[in-house]
């Protein structure tokens, strides 16, 4: 076997580096967001609030702004925040391995370890609770982003087959 056989592909290095990078870029997102006290933390989320309510009014959806809350933001941004790591953790796990599917119950396992740590981290923040509810939705917002990067690598290997297959 020839030793240019064995190199890593550029791509995949880049790729690994990049996704790898932004999935703890993620990580470090939530868990900055858990520390922070929760005075911090509902002014971000009205900052939020406001601008969301303001962008709706705007766009002539006066009613839809009044029902925004501040609890619905937070929930929101949970899911959110947790749907974009469960997405990163879909793309890692797709360049580190061809057998993707096979190996799917370590970004699981992953997203379920980051949502009960950043639970464990409210605990010991000023102002802050540890809910089980909030475990449940994080853990359901990475199995949308799974699912969501699952789709998305489905797709383009179907578009890479029919691609290589059209003068068939």
């Amino acid at each position: 076997m020839n030793t240019n056989d064995l190199k890593t592909p550029l791509w995949l290095v880049v790729c690994r580096i990049l996704f790898t990078l932004g999935l703890l870029g993620v990580i470090w997102f939530i868990f900055s967001n858990s520390l922070q006290v929760a005075e911090q933390s509902q002014a971000a989320s009205g900052r939020v609030l406001s601008l969301l309510q303001s962008g709706l009014t705007r766009l002539g959806m006066p009613g839809l702004a009044q029902r925004l809350t501040q609890h619905l933001i937070r929930k929101l941004a949970h899911f959110c925040e947790y749907a974009l790591e469960g997405f990163l953790l879909m793309l890692c796990l797709r360049v580190y391995t061809k057998h993707f599917v096979r190996h799917i119950s370590w970004p699981i396992l992953g997203g379920l370890l980051t949502a009960l740590c950043d639970e464990t981290l409210q605990m010991f923040t000023s102002g802050r609770s540890s809910q089980l509810t909030d475990v449940w939705l994080d853990f359901s917002g990475v199995m949308a982003g799974l699912f969501a990067g699952l789709l998305l690598l489905c797709l383009g290997r179907m578009c890479v087959i029919l691609y290589l297959h059209r003068k068939e």
